[in-house]
C-alpha cells in the first residue's frame, strides 16, 4: 500500500508542480498546497487517470475521504474548496481535462453544492481533534502511558535502519490468504441479507452455535471479534434498526484486483487490537490493553524477529510497570501472548516457528502505516529488487546526498550499467514534466562513463532529454556527437527555474539573479520563449511576478505573448 500511495504521489508531482506555478497568475487568492490530498485519493480510490474527473467524484473525496486523512481540518475548511475549484480550472484550461470528464461548470457546481457540508465536516473533525486533545491532556494529567503506545519508542524507530517493504503484487497475493479474512467472509456470508440482531447480545446461543460450526471455529469466543472484524472489512453493514446484511461483494473475496484486495487488508489493519487477551474482569483485560501493538514494536525494533521466551518476560515486565494491575492480569491470563499470536497468524503479519516469532512482509507494511497513524517517523521504501528507476529518483529527492549515493550503489549492484543508464533515462522520459527527475536522472547516469554511451544515444530522441545527452556525449568526445545547441543551453535553464520554483519564490528569484544582471536576463528571454518546454508559460509569468526589475517583468511578458502566438 505504502509503494502505491508513493507511486501515485510521484505521478502527480508534475502536474501539480504546473499547477503551483499557473496559480499565482490565474488563482492567486487560492493555497496550491490544499490540492494535493484531494487529487492524491481521486487517483487511489476514484478514477485510475488523473485527469478523469466524473460528477459524484468530488463528494466521495471532499465529504467521505477527506475527514478521515486530512492534516490541517481548519486551513482545509478555509481554503480546500477554493483551491479545488482552482484546481478543476486549471485542468480545463490547460487541456488536462481527460475527455469523457464531467464538464466544468457541471464540476463547478458541484463543488458549489457539497460546500456547506464540507466545511461542516471539517468543523466537526476540528470539534472531535479538540476533544481528543482535552482528553490526551487528561491521560497525559491523569495516568502514564499504555503498553500500546508507540511514542516511547519514537526516537529508537526514527534511528532504525531503513524498514524495506515488499511490492503491492506480493503484498496482495500474501493478503489472498489471509485466514482471518476469510473467516470473516465465511461469517458474513452465513449472516446473509437481514439477519435480525438482538439489543443486548447480538446473536441467540443456537445461532451462535450455526455459525461457530458452520466457519469451523475453534473456540466459539473467537466469534465477535470475527464478528467486529467483517463489519471493519465492510463485508458486513447495518441495513435498518435491528437488521444487519452482507455487502454483495463479499462472496468474490479474494479479489482478482491487487488494489483492491490491499484495500480489503488494510480496511481490517486495526483489527491487531482483537488479539490482546480477554479476562472475565474488565480492569485486568484494560491492564493487558495494547500488548498486541507492544510486541509488534518490539518486533520492528529488532530487526523484524525476536524469541518467544525472551518476548514474554519483557512484556510481562512491561505491563507490570503500565498499570498498577498488569501483573495480576498476566498471570490470570496464563499465556497472555497466545491470542496475540493467533491474531497476528491469522491476520498474516507474523510467523511463529521453533519458537521465534517473526514480521511478515504484510506485518511490516501494516506496521509502517500503524506508525504513520500516530505520526511516528519511520524510514520506509521500497525494497532495493522491487525498486524501479522512477522509484529510484522520486525518493532520492527527499534523501540526503550521502544516503542518495548508497541507495543508488544498492540498486546498481543488481543491474549492468547499461541498463541502469537505459532504466533511469527511460523513466526520465516517461515523466517529461518533472524536471527534477530528469536532472536526477542524467546526474546518475553522468556517473555510469562509457557504458552508459548506448543509452545517452538513444535519449537524444527524446526532446526533453536530448539536452542533456548532447552535453554528456560531447563532454566524452563520443565520435559523431551533436554538439549542444542554444535551444539545448535554454532548455536545461528552463529545468533549473522549474525545480527552483517548486522550492519557494526567494529560490526562483536567486535562480534568476544566477543569469547574470537584469539586460543580460532580459536579452535571455527575448529568445527563451522559442522552447518548447513543458512549464515555460507558467516560468514566465511568474518570473513577470516574482521579478524586482520592471523591465524584467515586461520582457517576460512579451516574451510569453510571442510563446502563446508562436511569433
Amino acid at each position: 500500500m505504502t509503494d502505491r500511495i508513493e507511486a501515485a504521489a510521484a505521478e502527480l508531482r508534475p502536474l501539480l508542480q504546473e499547477f503551483i506555478l499557473w496559480t499565482p497568475g490565474n488563482a492567486p487568492g487560492s493555497d496550491p498546497d490544499l490540492v494535493g490530498p484531494v487529487a492524491l485519493w481521486h487517483r487511489l480510490i476514484a478514477r485510475t487517470d488523473v485527469g478523469l474527473w466524473k460528477r459524484g467524484d468530488l463528494r466521495t473525496i471532499l465529504l467521505e475521504r477527506m475527514p478521515q486523512v486530512v492534516e490541517d481540518p481548519d486551513a482545509a475548511a478555509d481554503g480546500m474548496i477554493p483551491a479545488v475549484r482552482a484546481y478543476l480550472t486549471f485542468l480545463s484550461g490547460t487541456g488536462r481535462l481527460t475527455p469523457g470528464s464531467a464538464s466544468l461548470e457541471t464540476l463547478l457546481a458541484e463543488l458549489d453544492e457539497v460546500e456547506d457540508d464540507f466545511v461542516e465536516a471539517m468543523e466537526d473533525v476540528i470539534a472531535e481533534r479538540d476533544w481528543d486533545e482535552e482528553e490526551d491532556e487528561l491521560d497525559e494529567e491523569g495516568s502514564d502511558e499504555g503498553l500500546g503506545d508507540f511514542e516511547p519508542f519514537a526516537d529508537e524507530i526514527a534511528a532504525l535502519p531503513t524498514v524495506r517493504l515488499r511490492p503491492d503484487v506480493e503484498l496482495a497475493e500474501a493478503a489472498r490468504g489471509v485466514t482471518l479474512i476469510a473467516q470473516a467472509r465465511d461469517l458474513a456470508l452465513w449472516v446473509g441479507t437481514g439477519r435480525k440482531v438482538g439489543e443486548e447480545t447480538l446473536l441467540g446461543e443456537a445461532e451462535v452455535d450455526e455459525a461457530v460450526r458452520t466457519i469451523g471455529l475453534s473456540d466459539p469466543r473467537n466469534i465477535w471479534n470475527l464478528w467486529n472484524l467483517a463489519i471493519d472489512l465492510e463485508f458486513l453493514a447495518p441495513d435498518g434498526d435491528d437488521t444487519v446484511s452482507v455487502d454483495s461483494d463479499t462472496e468474490g473475496w479474494p479479489y482478482e484486483d491487487d488494489d483492491d484486495v490491499l484495500d480489503v487488508w488494510m480496511l481490517g489493519l486495526h483489527s491487531v487490537d482483537y488479539g490482546d487477551p480477554e479476562l472475565d474482569d474488565d480492569d485486568l483485560t484494560l491492564a493487558l490493553s495494547g500488548l498486541t501493538r507492544a510486541l509488534l514494536v518490539r518486533l520492528l525494533l529488532a530487526g523484524g524477529g525476536r524469541r518467544v521466551p525472551e518476548l514474554r518476560e519483557e512484556l510481562a515486565e512491561a505491563a507490570a510497570e503500565y498499570d498498577d494491575l498488569g501483573a495480576d492480569a498476566w498471570a490470570a491470563a496464563g499465556d497472555p501472548l497466545a491470542s496475540v499470536l493467533a491474531w497476528l497468524t491469522g491476520y498474516g503479519m507474523v510467523t511463529v516457528e521453533n519458537d521465534t516469532v517473526t514480521l511478515t512482509p504484510l506485518g511490516a507494511e501494516g506496521l509502517v502505516h500503524l506508525l504513520d497513524d500516530e505520526d511516528i517517523e519511520v524510514d520506509a521504501r521500497p525494497a532495493i529488487d522491487a525498486m524501479t528507476a522512477l522509484d529510484l529518483l522520486s525518493f532520492s529527492a527527499d534523501m540526503s546526498e550521502e544516503e542518495a549515493d548508497e541507495e543508488f550503489a544498492a540498486w546498481l549492484a543488481l543491474r549492468d550499467p547499461a541498463r541502469a543508464a537505459a532504466e533511469l533515462l527511460g523513466a526520465a522520459a516517461e515523466e517529461e514534466a518533472d524536471a527534477l527527475v530528469r536532472v536526477q536522472a542524467a546526474s546518475l547516469v553522468g556517473s555510469l562513463g562509457e557504458a552508459a554511451i548506448p543509452a545517452w544515444q538513444e535519449a537524444l530522441k527524446e526532446p526533453s532529454l536530448r539536452p542533456y545527452a548532447a552535453t554528456h556525449l560531447t563532454q566524452m568526445d563520443v565520435e559523431d556527437a551533436p554538439e549542444p545547441t542554444q535551444a539545448d543551453t535554454h532548455w536545461l535553464i528552463l529545468d533549473m527555474w522549474t525545480i527552483s520554483a517548486g522550492l519557494g519564490r526567494p529560490e526562483f528569484v536567486s535562480s534568476l539573479h544566477d543569469i547574470g544582471p537584469a539586460p543580460t536576463l532580459i536579452g535571455l528571454l527575448d529568445v527563451i520563449w522559442k522552447v518548447r518546454h513543458p512549464h515555460l508559460e507558467e516560468l514566465l509569468e511568474l518570473i513577470d511576478e516574482a521579478h524586482p526589475d520592471k523591465q524584467v517583468g515586461k520582457a517576460a511578458k512579451r516574451a510569453l505573448f510571442k510563446a502563446r502566438s508562436g511569433r
